[in-house]
């Protein structure tokens, strides 16, 4: 079977948020109040961002020493490699950031192809959304329609993840693994899905 596999990654390749982390780390008083608001849909994830920059205390240097102590999960290396051996395509689909998801690759030697939002820094941190659909305007990075771009034709279009942006592509997939949020609105809505906790329960389905 042709499969096309599209996954998130703060909370899924990496073991915590890596944009909740930098904000826990470096945010003055007021952000949470900002992420109800996106989360309610209230904001965009543009808005949200920059926003919640505005509150931040911190250099580039910092974030990045923040980043290298990120985790990510304990085998999505093996799961990649499984796929790249089975022809699956990959694509990591995130409404974070280039400059984590670039870190934290780095340090694990890891490379996949992504789309996620680019963080600016200038003496001050602002977000670019290069994948943004302006037909909808609540993430920065619209996975529904990368999704219909990337699906290799005939193939089966398999998500992955864990958390509020993966609410609508998880609609869109014909299989849905999800934990966390995702998968609590998974059950709400009726959505079809299967929970996981590790890549490793991923690699149970796929081989």
């Amino acid at each position: 079977m042709k499969r096309t596999i599209f996954i998130d990654f703060d909370g899924t390749i990496t073991k915590v948020d890596t944009c909740a982390a930098m904000v826990e780390a470096f945010a003055a008083e007021g952000w949470q109040e900002i992420n109800e608001k996106w989360e309610r849909k209230e904001l965009s994830t543009q808005d949200c961002a920059n926003r919640t920059f505005q509150l931040i205390a911190a250099g580039i240097e910092d974030i990045a020493k923040l980043m290298g102590s990120m985790e990510i999960d304990d085998t999505f290396k093996e799961f990649l490699s499984v796929c790249r051996e089975k022809g699956y395509k990959v694509f990591v689909l995130s409404d974070g950031y280039d400059f984590c998801i670039e870190a934290v690759f780095k340090k694990y030697d890891i490379a996949a192809l992504y789309y996620a939002n680019k963080m600016v820094y200038d003496q001050g941190f602002q977000i670019q959304c290069p994948h943004f659909n302006d037909s909808c305007g609540n993430c920065g990075t619209c996975k529904t329609k990368l999704m219909a771009g990337l699906k290799e034709e005939g193939s089966q279009a398999v998500y992955i993840g864990d958390g509020y942006s993966d609410t609508c592509p998880a609609r869109h997939a014909d299989v849905v693994f999800a934990k966390g949020d995702l998968y609590n609105y998974c059950l709400e809505q009726g959505i079809k899905t299967i929970h996981y906790d590790t890549f490793a329960d991923i690699l149970a389905y796929i081989v």
